[in-house]
């Protein structure tokens, strides 16, 4: 398919002439008429052999021409051709290696010109037009033939022509039509660039039965600009610029805009100065406006406004121009100095009178109001060496206001005189100028006045404990009239703990109570006196005195926790931590030395000894128990007492002591089954003792249980420590004389149980004897309450039990005698199980007739177990015991 587009149907007849070239051409040379439209096709520059086709670059020189990648080369601007000639280069460049390739155009015109063959040969017709433009404001007359376009299918079949898009049957519609016939396009009127600078749309060819005979043809139309708009400036234009500048110093940028096409000659704008000025020069090109003068003076004046003047095309005359008012603000710099309004200022006050606005001192500012250049700040150069005076500035007036905080005293001096500056918070430029000051006069007032002490505050150095009476100091006042003390009276105001008193007339100090340094009213070791005098007019005035006490050592070390408690652990020896002080400083105070009293009990040690701390520790382990420990705890230069720490050893929880509940190795059911084992065994032994015994049976008479009643022991509290070393047994031919004793611990008494007793059990068992300690036979089961109890039984009976023991009773002495082996083990070590509760006690029997018989240590047991009898078999079974014997 072809477009005819290589040649516009406008009735021109020339032809192109073109050079060939077998390699790349260096130059082209054409016809062509003197008036070119856009789009016309001047040449197609063979570019076959140009550098790497692939990435070349091509660019004319003149902007009223293009060339393509396939090296057609056309107008794209309608344009005149004048002088009969025109020439432009095409430029080549590969994007990879940046080499460059230059052709020369020139394009001649010739009148009359006769179609000619040239060596290049004339391309294919496309349905594919180059781009073409219409311009903008076009005069008419309306409509106008643009550009034809033709479909090869047109040589095969009528075709008609459609076209549709933007200017067609879309937004502006009618503006483009197409003949359908001949494919030629036309515009029904001015277009205008800056509203729509290009027109895309598209054309279909339809043969005459309706079939679409070739693909849709998208066309470009571009708006050629005219320069038909004038530069504008914006409705406000302000720059602005430090005062005195340097020459050619920047005052900022002009700026106006054009609606014609960007980067063109129509819209390139120049400027410069209409209004008649000496003060600023502007740059054509880029607006930039400098100044050309030091004269800039804010203070004279601060705006400037000037015309500027904008246009196009370079500033050409036939370019279009318009003018618009930039403004000049000139900044503020801090040239001018404040300066006062008068020569001199005066003021009057009162001597002893503070905290009193003086005087108000104004100021005149020639900088720009409320800013930093204008603002003043003011300074006492001179005469407030006392610190008598203050000077601030009003923030709303700028004024100055002096102030006097500190009383002035008129007897002293009666006229104070000031050197007050005036500043601003910037400071000074561009002048030569120094601060201006001003003289201050403040003339001070007499008023009569109560008495001064000299010094105002009296210091005082006085060992503590100083004797009532005595005299440490005299604190006297004068009337700043006279300079005299005569008639004035002294009191106190303020003694917090009553320890001075003051001579009224005289202001003599004297101690009348025990100063201590210790006490709650001395700070740092400063104690206040405030004092106050009184003259004839009852006028007053008050002095304090400060009294520093030196330290006395009047304090020995004194121990701060003095109960403690040591959570016992077996095995461990417990120990705290004693912490003391000494309420006097350096040197009467710490390091302490701790130690203890003589013929102390040796239970205790001292260790982690530390300035004011120790460690008290167990030398031994005790028992649980509160112990009073004495202590002695000696300052730097000796002095000490005696200190008694109370420690209480016991088991904790959490850290806290807790009562240990009664512990039995046994147990309350263990006791009452051990018991009712012995009267079940012995009840047994004792039938078959009246079985196998004679016929003769002897009624014994009962003597109410006078011979079965225990004794009570008269020890009160517990006995001896049950140790190992009182467990050794003798030889086995040992006598009672050499038997060895323990005592057993209880409730009610103490039990006396004979090492005989374990012997006799162990005998009567199958057991061996105890020979140098308890074994491990049957017979070291055996407690001492069975012991007891089966010697006991075995002297009434005579000794048969042992002959009618079996094999079922030795078992339950075994078995019980394992338990109670564990409750000797345990009087070995000094821990509170060894006064476990369940451990046998004597009680007293009550005679004849009682219903509980004789108590025992379960007889406080409140439940129906079925076990009460046992309470009443001692006095039957002694009776039993007895016929059983004579038999």
């Amino acid at each position: 398919m072809a477009v005819g587009t290589g040649y516009l149907l406008l009735g021109l007849s020339f032809m192109v002439s073109i050079i060939s070239v077998k390699a790349c051409v260096s130059t082209v040379e054409a016809t062509v008429p003197k008036e070119l439209k856009a789009g016309y096709i001047i040449s197609e520059v063979n570019l076959q052999h140009c550098l790497n086709n692939m990435h070349l670059e091509l660019t004319t020189s003149d902007p009223d021409f293009a060339i393509q990648q396939d090296g057609l080369l056309y107008a794209i601007h309608s344009t005149t051709i004048h002088s009969g000639e025109r020439a432009f280069v095409i430029w080549l460049q590969d994007q990879q290696s940046h080499q460059k390739w230059k052709i020369d155009v020139t394009l001649s015109v010739e009148h009359n010109m006769v179609k000619r063959e040239v060596t290049l040969k004339r391309s294919k017709r496309r349905w594919r037009p180059l781009p073409f433009s219409i311009r903008e404001n076009d005069l008419g007359p309306f409509p106008k033939d643009v550009q034809q376009i033709q479909s090869d299918s047109s040589q095969n079949f009528n075709v008609l022509y459609k076209i549709y898009g933007k200017g067609v049957d879309q937004s502006p519609v009618g503006l483009f039509s197409v003949v359908p016939e001949t494919g030629m396009l036309r515009v029904h009127r001015a277009v205008d660039r800056e509203e729509i600078s290009e027109y895309k749309f598209f054309a279909e060819a339809v043969s005459t039965d309706g079939v679409k005979r070739d693909r849709d043809l998208d066309i470009t139309v571009a708006v050629e600009d005219e320069n038909d708009n004038r530069p504008e400036f914006a409705k406000v234009v302000v720059i602005s610029v430090l005062e005195h500048s340097e020459i050619d110093t920047i005052v900022g940028q002009v700026n106006a805009t054009d609606r014609d096409a960007p980067n063109t000659l129509f819209s390139q704008v120049n400027y410069r100065i209409v209004s008649n000025t000496d003060l600023f020069r502007i740059q054509p090109e880029t607006g930039v406006v400098y100044t050309v003068s030091t004269a800039l003076d804010r203070e004279t004046k601060d705006t400037y406004e000037i015309e500027v003047e904008a246009m196009d095309c370079k500033g050409l005359s036939y370019g279009l121009s318009s003018t618009g008012t930039v403004t000049i603000v000139l900044r503020d710099i801090n040239d001018n100095p404040p300066t006062f309004k008068a020569n001199k200022y005066e003021a009057v006050v009162e001597e002893n009178k503070k905290d009193v606005l003086l005087l108000r001192i104004p100021v005149d500012d020639r900088d720009l109001v409320n800013t930093s250049n204008w603002k003043a700040k003011f300074v006492i150069n001179k005469g407030n060496e006392n610190g008598n005076f203050r000077i601030e500035t009003d923030p709303v007036t700028n004024e100055g206001l002096l102030y006097v905080i500190k009383p002035l005293d008129y007897e002293k001096n009666a006229v104070v005189k000031l050197e007050v500056a005036a500043e601003n918070e910037a400071g000074l430029v561009g002048s030569n100028k120094n601060w201006a000051t001003i003289p201050v006069d403040v003339n001070v007032t007499n008023v009569d006045e109560g008495p001064e002490f000299d010094p105002a505050n009296l210091f005082l150095r006085i060992k503590e404990n100083e004797p009532n009476g005595t005299i440490i100091g005299t604190y006297s006042a004068l009337d700043p009239d006279t300079k005299s003390s005569d008639g004035i009276l002294y009191y106190k105001t303020s003694d917090p703990a009553s320890w001075l008193e003051v001579e009224e007339t005289t202001g003599k100090l004297r101690v009348v109570g025990n100063m201590d340094r210790e006490s709650s009213f001395v700070t740092n070791g400063i104690y206040n006196v405030t004092v106050k005098a009184v003259d004839r007019s009852s006028k007053t005035g008050t002095g304090t005195v400060v009294i520093y006490l030196e330290d006395e050592n009047d304090n020995s070390p004194i121990i701060t926790n003095k109960d403690l408690t040591i959570c016992e652990h077996y095995g461990q020896l417990g120990s705290v931590k004693v912490e003391a002080e000494d309420k006097d400083d350096v040197p009467f105070s710490s390091p302490f030395v701790f130690g203890f009293p003589k013929n102390h009990d040796q239970n205790w040690k001292i260790t982690n000894e530390e300035a004011t701390s120790m460690s008290l520790e167990q030398a031994r382990e005790l028992p649980s128990g509160t112990y009073n420990v004495p202590v002695i705890i000696r300052d730097q230069q000796g002095k000490s007492e005696q200190q008694s720490i109370t420690i209480r050893i016991c088991k904790c929880s959490n850290g806290q002591c807790v009562t240990s509940p009664i512990s039995t190795a046994l147990g309350v059911w263990g006791i009452l089954a051990l018991l009712l084992g012995i009267a079940l065994l012995l009840m047994l032994l004792c039938i078959l003792l009246t079985c196998f015994c004679g016929e003769k049976k002897e009624i014994v008479d009962v003597d109410n249980g006078a011979e079965a009643v225990l004794i009570k022991s008269n020890t009160e509290g517990p006995g001896e420590e049950v140790m190992a070393s009182n467990f050794r047994a003798p030889a086995q031919h040992t006598t009672l004389d050499q038997e060895s004793r323990f005592q057993q611990q209880s409730g009610g008494g103490v039990q006396d149980i004979r090492l005989s007793d374990f012997q006799k059990a162990s005998n009567v068992y199958g057991g061996e004897t105890l020979d140098g300690g308890m074994r491990n036979g049957p017979s070291s089961y055996l407690s001492a309450t069975n012991s007891t109890m089966q010697n006991n039984y075995g002297q009434q009976f005579g000794g048969g039990v042992q002959h009618y023991a079996d094999q079922n009773s030795t078992s339950i002495w075994r078995t019980n005698g394992l338990v109670i082996d564990q409750k000797l083990n345990g009087f070995v070590t000094e821990h509170d199980d060894r006064f476990a509760q369940d451990i046998s006690h004597v009680y007293g029997f009550e005679g004849k007739g009682s219903l509980a018989g004789s108590v025992g240590c379960c007889s406080d047991l409140n439940d129906d177990s079925g076990l009460e009898f046992v309470n009443t078999l001692g006095p039957k079974f002694r009776t039993l015991a007895q016929v059983c014997r004579k038999k």
